[in-house]
């Protein structure tokens, strides 16, 4: 995977210069680049020379003097230009090992590299951090990370991660602290195996850890009718426990689903902290909430609309005291519609596994003029949902108009929607 080029920013040097989408960036000051890591530290120069590869086969050799802080405005097809690191555990609760065939193809691909977590917020479970890894993270001090810890007992976690380094965790966090390298804990809660008293121990060891440990995540973990495996879901006596466990550690934070599946509240901002785990749906219905909180409403519209929330079960809730609010609103009708997935199983229950058909046949009998849904429905930067269909497929099927939500922890987008129309 070479530095290829994906787009170029308007007004950026790199536009001066006439860089262009499919051109390949070899070296920079005559040093090859392995990922978005060498590319940052070498950009911060004054003075550069950078060997392009021009899409047609030509090579450039550019000189460039800039501001020493000053990007190029290259927007790179990987931030890895080398082989991504593999993911090389069999985890028992593993969402890629569920999933049957026919999706989408980036949907099966295992990856487990520090410099993914470093760059882009993925988990990494260090069952594969070599001496070679540790030496380039300590040398420029990189972090934070992103970490699926799920267990600190050794033994415990060879068991989950079905991998025998996995047991080196709690040694590799340790030199996390003594080198001074911040990370983020996630913990895939597992009824009957890392649950109660285990749990336990891991927040203490964790806890242990001090101010390296940024923040805990606990998130229940997904079953699908797809698994093999005897895995249990997280039910209302197991989100009780958990919660009460977490409660008595700091910087630890349930998903929203804990609370859901609870019967309770979700909490004040303040118990999330900086929202570092949104990804992870720890703090989403909340900000979500309080955003729309913050926006003033248009008290009419200049003609009825009828308009549809296409949402999962896990957002309902929230989206159904919005909805409340918004039929306040004169000339406008609000409905939300949960989406049953007929395609994962009744276990699942968040808007980013939804499928075509199962949309399809939540909303193709609606009497509504707008269908919203989140733009996590859908593969980023396109049109298409992760069974490989498209929105157009949707909307053909539905005889249905749709808005997409870019912002799914805003309703800013809504919002200013309406106020267009009032």
């Amino acid at each position: 995977m070479p530095a290829i080029v994906s787009e170029v920013l308007k007004g950026s040097i790199a536009e001066e210069l006439e860089i262009q989408p499919k051109d390949e960036i070899v070296s920079i000051d005559n040093t090859e680049m392995s990922d978005m890591i060498d590319y940052n530290f070498l950009c911060k120069s004054d003075f550069l020379t950078i060997e392009v590869k021009k899409c047609n086969g030509e090579t450039e050799v550019i000189e460039i003097e800039k501001d020493f802080d000053e990007d190029l405005g290259i927007v790179f097809e990987s931030a890895v230009f080398d082989r991504v690191k593999p993911c090389l555990n069999k985890c028992i609760f593993c969402f890629v090992d569920q999933q049957p065939k026919g999706l989408r193809d980036t949907l099966y691909v295992k990856d487990d590299d520090y410099r993914l977590s470093y760059l882009q917020g993925t988990y990494i479970t260090l069952t594969n951090l070599t001496d070679k890894d540790k030496d380039r993270i300590k040398r420029m001090h990189l972090g934070p990370f992103y970490v699926s810890v799920h267990t600190t007992n050794p033994e415990l976690r060879v068991k989950m991660l079905r991998n025998p380094n996995a047991g080196k965790a709690l040694e590799n966090l340790n030199w996390f602290r003594k080198n001074k390298i911040p990370f983020h804990a996630q913990i895939v809660l597992c009824p009957g195996y890392n649950d109660g008293e285990k749990l336990e121990r891991t927040l203490s060891d964790l806890a242990k850890l001090k101010n390296t440990v940024l923040s805990v995540a606990i998130v229940p973990v997904g079953v699908t009718q797809f698994r093999k495996e005897g895995l249990k879901r997280v039910d209302k006596k197991c989100a009780e426990q958990t919660l009460e466990i977490a409660s008595k550690y700091k910087r630890v934070c349930c998903s929203d689903e804990f609370f859901l599946l609870a019967g309770r509240d979700i909490p004040p901002s303040k118990y999330y902290g900086s929202f570092s785990q949104l990804e992870d749906g720890v703090g989403a219905i909340r900000l979500l909430l309080d955003d729309f909180k913050s926006r003033k409403l248009p008290k009419a519209l200049n003609k009825s609309l009828r308009i549809s929330f296409a949402t999962s079960y896990a957002a309902k809730d929230a989206i159904e005291i919005i909805a409340k609010d918004l039929n306040k609103i004169k000339n406008l009708q609000v409905t939300v519609n949960p989406v049953k997935s007929d395609y994962w199983g009744q276990d699942i229950t968040v808007a980013g596994l939804i499928t075509t058909d199962d949309l399809i046949r939540t909303v193709k009998d609606l009497d509504t003029d707008l269908v919203i849904i989140p733009s996590v429905m859908l593969r980023p930067y396109s049109q298409d949902f992760l069974d490989g269909k498209t929105l157009d497929y949707v909307k053909k099927s539905t005889n249905k108009e749709f808005f997409v939500v870019k912002d799914i922890y805003s309703m800013g987008e809504i919002v200013e929607y309406l106020k267009s129309l009032s």
